[in-house]
């Protein structure tokens, strides 16, 4: 299969037109680029856990064009929760609610809940718009690698495995939506995201729970069951510079060819080594990361990522990692 890259209309166009015909399309979000199916259509979700290699005990997440569309794919919605909707959609909040009957099992993993989220990125609404239909969507890479951030990113994944990447630049979020439940009595972050459990709670006036990290045996949101995340290399992540420094020397004395993942303002102390700026702020941080250990993964075989914090969206961005160096710390 040959796999275009379009952007604009053109794409929007196209790739809305593969999607109504069951076909699967990749598409740019504020987040990370996802790989979109007709969510009403079993088999066109069915191939995009093929065209991942993903596993269907995995769910996937709606994505809609218009926030006033979550009717058509939930029920029973708690009106207590619409200043979430106000606040934070369109943007990278997803929702996990109870699902109606028209969401086949494939997208949900069998669960009766269904997680629902509006992108703000424009491409992505157009397209979602153009259509017609909901769109099943996990983020467009190979199972358990690195999310995409730009449409290289997919490509170097899904070449040959899908027909169409529509390019709308870089994702200027650059992690996955927060995944919020909130079919309970108390709302639980299932996945945290740039819209962090502080933000969610100064929203609702009341508090908000943290998923506290057990296996479970039906996740009812994407990135709790499995590896994900992972470079090709090993990657680990130091406790502080000086715990990164003195890695990055030892995988040189064993011949290895290490790279390290900082904030900007740590780069005097690494003059002579091998880095990659995350930039300045949270958000530039959460922005750069996933495109940093792309980067990492293709000029060096040892990736050491700094702590990034474990607070806000710092904590959010530290999920990924943690997760990308399979719990590994130095």
């Amino acid at each position: 299969m040959k796999t275009e890259i379009l952007s604009g209309k053109e794409g929007i166009i196209k790739g809305a037109a593969i999607v109504r015909a069951g076909g699967v399309v990749a598409f740019p979000t504020e987040t990370v680029y996802g790989l979109a199916a007709n969510a009403y259509n079993p088999d066109a979700v069915r191939a995009v856990f093929a065209a991942k290699g993903r596993p269907m005990d995995n769910p996937l997440i709606v994505h809609l064009s218009d926030k006033r569309d979550i009717p058509q794919v939930t029920r029973g919605f708690d009106r207590k929760y619409e200043a979430l909707i106000n606040a934070f959609m369109p943007g990278p909040l997803t929702l996990v609610m109870p699902r109606k009957e028209n969401i086949p099992d494939e997208v949900t993993a069998g669960l009766n809940t269904v997680g629902v989220r509006v992108p703000s990125n424009k491409t992505a609404s157009e397209f979602i718009a153009a259509c017609g239909v909901p769109i099943a969507a996990p983020s467009a890479n190979l199972s358990t690698r690195i999310s995409p951030t730009t449409a290289m990113h997919v490509y170097e994944d899904m070449k040959g495995r899908i027909p169409l990447i529509i390019d709308g630049g870089e994702c200027n979020v650059g992690i996955e939506s927060t995944v919020l439940d909130i079919t309970g009595d108390v709302p639980v972050v299932l996945r945290p995201g740039a819209v962090t459990a502080e933000m969610i709670a100064a929203v609702l006036g009341a508090d908000v729970k943290s998923h506290t990290g057990k296996v479970l045996a039906a996740a009812p949101a994407p990135g709790m069951k499995y590896k994900h995340y992972a470079p090709s290399c090993e990657c680990v992540v130091a406790e502080n510079i000086a715990s990164a420094i003195n890695c990055y020397e030892r995988q040189k004395e064993e011949g290895k060819d290490p790279i390290i993942l900082c904030r900007r303002e740590h780069l005097p102390q690494l003059i002579g080594k091998r880095c990659i700026d995350l930039g300045e702020g949270d958000a530039e941080v959460c922005r750069n990361v996933y495109s940093a250990l792309h980067r990492g993964e293709k000029i060096a075989d040892f990736i050491i990522c700094e702590d990034l914090g474990a607070s806000g969206v710092a904590a959010s961005v530290m999920n990924r990692v943690n997760k990308a160096a399979g719990g590994k710390r130095v």
